[in-house]
């Protein structure tokens, strides 16, 4: 671990006090990463319920429980969604807020106002009428502590203190410097991070000055790095500059290219699920940058179109040797819609980030498929950008397969009556065949917009609307054509969506779709991809 003794000296888990202990809410998932032990005289819900409206309302003739005023405000009833930036737009119009407590898996929060004034008009206001945080109404009451417990006082602004604390609670993919490079960098230039894998994962990353370190903790503090999972509890942290050593998985200078990554063989390391994020990828033919993650959706503190570009990039590590990857180059994919979904239309979708040698539904396991693809980096590229998108309702889950190839045993028919087996080894629409045919591919995450190309001039936007209807997809808003050559037997040109959602169905159904003009001798196949483009 490339990190200095005063990292040793990190705090472990957050520092709740007493009185924020009894914050906590018996019975609910832990949320140990963050906010410490839970408090073992919490009320059940029927009496929590009954303290909402205000200390001094009574029940059925009996007076509640009293909790004095306080500046400190306690939340319940938050979506899942929702980040501190939130609660802050929210509340800030009872008065200035001072400090914000997430406890992401329990759906609470504290607030602490600057006056206890607010914080009354806070309460008072929560009894009267429904306050909405994120489109959900919240319930409030008076926190029994005066103040909420801080690990430093690098909440100041006049601190200096420009480096973030990252619990990562329920990290069920891998968390790499490339991770949370992909998650922060577009709030805020960032300069180091370092990774601590001990109790639980926790990392410190360091941004260039201390308004974009605040920024970024009102953003994506509560918010979930993947869907459900990997969500981030984010404090300030102890020290005022990290110092690393090396450039790698746990740890990384970008001010410092020039570091050299932990040699290969030296150092004991656990095998990751999903293997080395792709940006760590050289020589693979796709250009000097690999892109990353898409952006967090949450662009409430995301810069102007000038300074960020709709993927993240930064330039690969100089090196030869890569380090780790996917241990096989089969994914297993699931959440398939059992009706719309085949051997065919996985192939549309996944063709995109490497070659598609077999596909076969497992039997055993509805919804539920193989997908052996030409190396482990397509696999890698495959769950990068495809893994928790949503395709026809479902929400695909895409992980790195056990098995080393996909063998077409226990075929059968489904829903649709196509095959559960077929071999794409031949097929001449697979993009990545040579490496001058791969260099020509910009890996690109889903967007609402699609790239089309190799249709006949004579094909029209109706036309093009006219095959969404016919093939019961949703059809585009915006259509945009590309000039030709007056001898150019093609045309190409970009489909925008209501959403991402919806071009990633169109694609599904229609990438190499076999487009019959008449007195035609062979049919054009409709290609399609995502754009650069995020809007037209």
């Amino acid at each position: 671990m490339s990190t200095p003794e005063e990292y040793e000296r990190a705090p472990k888990r957050m520092k709740v006090s007493a009185e924020d202990e009894e914050e906590l809410e018996e019975g609910e998932e832990s949320d140990s990463a963050s906010a410490g032990l839970l408090g073992d005289d919490e009320e059940d819900e029927g009496q929590s319920r009954a303290r909402w409206s205000s200390a001094e309302r009574k029940d059925s003739g009996s007076e509640t429980h009293r909790i004095a005023p306080s500046p400190v405000v306690h939340v319940r009833g938050l979506c899942e969604s929702v980040v501190e930036a939130d609660l802050v737009e929210a509340l800030e119009k009872f008065g200035n807020i001072c400090y914000v407590m997430m406890m992401p898996f329990k759906r609470q929060a504290l607030v602490e106002f600057e006056e206890v004034q607010s914080a009354d008009r806070c309460v008072a206001c929560g009894s009267q009428e429904p306050v909405y945080i994120a489109g959900q109404q919240a319930y409030f009451n008076y926190s029994t502590s005066k103040r909420i417990t801080r690990p430093t006082n690098a909440d100041d602004p006049n601190s200096g203190n420009k480096v973030l604390l990252l619990s990562i609670q329920n990290p069920l993919y891998p968390i790499t410097t490339d991770v949370l490079y992909t998650v922060c960098n577009p709030i805020g230039n960032v300069l180091r991070i370092v990774i601590f894998k001990r109790n639980g994962i926790q990392a410190m990353v360091e941004f260039e000055s201390i308004q974009n370190a605040q920024k970024a903790k009102a953003a994506l503090n509560g918010a979930d790095i993947y869907a459900g999972c990997c969500t981030l509890k984010i404090e300030y942290a102890r020290p005022s500059r990290l110092n690393v050593i090396r450039n790698d998985n746990d740890s990384w200078d970008y001010t410092k290219p020039f570091l050299l990554r932990r040699e290969r063989g030296k150092g004991r390391q656990r095998q990751a699920i999903l293997g080395e994020h792709p940006s760590s990828y050289s020589d693979n033919g796709y250009g000097s940058h690999c892109p990353l993650l898409p952006l967090p959706s949450n662009n409430r503190f995301k810069r102007s179109s000038h300074d960020v570009l709709e993927v993240v990039t930064y330039p690969l590590p100089q090196t030869s040797s890569y380090m780790s990857h996917a241990s096989s180059s089969v994914a297993m994919v699931s959440g398939l819609h059992p009706a719309k979904m085949n051997c065919t239309r996985i192939f549309n979708l996944f063709c995109l980030y490497g070659n598609i040698e077999k596909v076969k539904f497992m039997k055993s396991v509805p919804g539920t498929a193989l997908v052996e693809m030409g190396d482990e980096y397509a696999v890698d590229r495959a769950i990068t950008h495809l893994n928790s998108i949503k395709v026809f309702s479902k929400r695909l889950n895409v992980c790195v397969s056990k098995q080393q190839a996909v063998i077409p045993s226990q075929v059968y028919e489904l829903e649709d009556g196509s095959s559960s087996y077929k071999d794409f080894a031949m097929t001449r629409n697979n993009r990545f065949s040579s490496a001058g045919q791969a260099s020509k591919n910009i890996i690109q995450p889903p967007s609402c917009v699609l790239h089309f190309y190799n249709v006949p001039p004579c094909i029209s936007e109706d036309d093009l609307q006219r095959l969404c209807t016919e093939h019961d997809v949703p059809g585009f808003i915006k259509y945009k054509v590309f000039d030709a050559k007056p001898s150019s037997k093609t045309i190409s040109g970009l489909l925008e969506f209501d959403s991402k959602t919806h071009a990633v169905e169109v694609l599904t159904v229609l990438n190499h779709y076999q487009i019959r003009i008449p007195n035609g001798s062979n049919p054009y196949t409709l290609k399609l991809c995502f754009s650069t483009s995020s809007h037209l």
